[in-house]
């Protein structure tokens, strides 16, 4: 049937589309389609069957050449150095601090009044006993001088005439002429006449004395200090610290170290039987090394109850001079006398909390840690009293790469002091000396 206005189109023929007749595109069907193989079903299963026989093939290959290979080394073992212990005779000095003082010290004073004319010394320099220091106006005590003299001449004279008229006298008794009273009294005239020629050589022994006093003198051999006092100046005498200072003079050779120590360096140096006589020595601080050698001379008799300490003084011989009262000096005591000691480097000494250990390599390599107790230093090396033995091998270098408990690789070493020196050790658990020194 024929509808009319529309034309026939061929059954062969593509129909076009018009605007009238467009139909609606399905936007998601045609991506899917587009992004879908073209033959996802074969081909996608023959790509998975090869990829997995690829696989197949190289775990079966990995597996076999690491069968072949052999397994892998262990790490190497750390290496180091190991010595057995230093034994070396030592000698234990326990340390002070004080300071050297003089022997001996005086204040110049001057024993009569009057004024300065003459100073007859260089501040500072060193004097002689007896040499002149000042010179005092002695004309006063010279005219005294002479006053006293003249009294002696005036009670020589009245001795001489009361002894003559005695001696007429006496002679006049054996023809009754005097009696006895006035003999008595002759007599006593001339015992007075003999009393006051007496005091007046007294008078004129003193008044020499001032005009010898006018001239002060050291009293002692030593250094004396700046003048205080200048020429043209008036001094006073007196007792005690009353008289005008002059200057000081202190005696420094020999020349005394005192130093305080405590009660049990105290108790050590009894129990030791150090005394008066024990060698000593001095360091100052500008020095390095101990070079200036004394002797204990003197202990105090009690200890200080507020400080525990009790004071103690050595003597040294100072010709020339050249230390000096008021200098601090480190001192050190050899009250131990002398001891067989295993000795280490400082360096391989370790802190574990509270307690000093060293660390020793058996003889299977293994590390092991030692307690020990130590004592002072030697040149670098450590004085081990306790917890070591002569056999011990003492890792020395390396500390840091030995644990215990592992394996190491011990190469020998050699332990030797820094320079050679001399040391000590005690024999008692008193408190650690400050220092040793190897016994030469």
């Amino acid at each position: 049937m024929r509808f009319p206005g529309r034309a026939r189109v061929p059954s062969n023929q593509s129909k076009v589309p018009t605007m009238n007749d467009l139909t609606p595109i399905d936007i998601e069907t045609r991506n899917a389609d587009a992004e879908a193989p073209a033959d996802r079903g074969p081909r996608w299963r023959r790509g998975a069957a090869l990829l997995a026989i690829i696989a197949a093939v190289l775990a079966a290959w990995f597996l076999i050449g690491a069968g072949d290979q052999p397994a892998a080394a262990p790490p190497p073992l750390a290496e180091v150095v190991v010595a057995q212990p230093l034994q070396r005779q030592v000698t234990e000095w326990d340390e002070y601090v004080g300071r050297f003082e003089a022997s001996r010290a005086v204040e110049i004073r001057p024993r009569v009044a009057g004024q300065i004319t003459a100073v007859h010394f260089t501040d500072g320099q060193f004097v002689r006993a007896g040499q002149a220091l000042f010179t005092i106006d002695r004309r006063p005590y010279a005219a005294a001088l002479g006053e006293a003299q003249a009294s002696v001449a005036a009670a020589r004279s009245e001795l001489a005439l009361a002894r003559a008229e005695l001696e007429r006298a006496t002679k006049l008794v054996e023809f009754d002429a005097v009696s006895g009273s006035e003999i008595d009294r002759l007599r006593a005239r001339v015992q007075a006449a003999q009393a006051s020629l007496t005091a007046a050589q007294a008078r004129v022994t003193s008044r020499s004395l001032d005009v010898e006093f006018a001239t002060v003198r050291a009293p002692m051999s030593g250094r004396v200090s700046d003048r205080r006092v200048d020429p043209g100046n008036l001094v006073s005498a007196g007792d005690g610290g009353s008289g005008t200072l002059l200057t000081t003079i202190n005696a420094v050779d020999p020349i005394y170290f005192t130093f305080d120590g405590s009660e049990a360096l105290f108790l050590k140096a009894r129990r030791n039987a150090a005394g008066e006589g024990t060698q000593v020595e001095v360091r100052l601080q500008d020095e390095t090394g101990y070079a200036h050698r004394g002797k204990l001379d003197f202990t105090d008799n009690a200890l200080d109850p507020r400080s525990g300490t009790i004071r103690a003084r050595a003597t040294f011989a100072n010709p020339d001079g050249f230390l000096t009262p008021g200098m601090f000096g480190n001192m050190r005591l050899a009250a131990s006398g002398t001891a067989q000691a295993l000795l280490v480097p400082d360096t391989a000494v370790q802190t574990d909390q509270a307690r000093k250990t060293l660390l020793v390599v058996a003889a299977d390599g293994t590390v092991a840690v030692k307690p020990v107790v130590l004592g002072p230093v030697i040149d670098g090396l450590r004085v081990v009293r306790s917890g070591l033995t002569p056999r011990d091998r003492v890792v020395i270098v390396g500390t840091q790469h030995a644990v215990p408990g592992s394996k190491v690789s011990a190469k020998p070493g050699r332990i030797a002091p820094e320079r050679a020196a001399a040391g000590g050790g005690s024999s008692y658990a008193a408190p650690i000396s400050g220092e040793a020194t190897f016994t030469n």
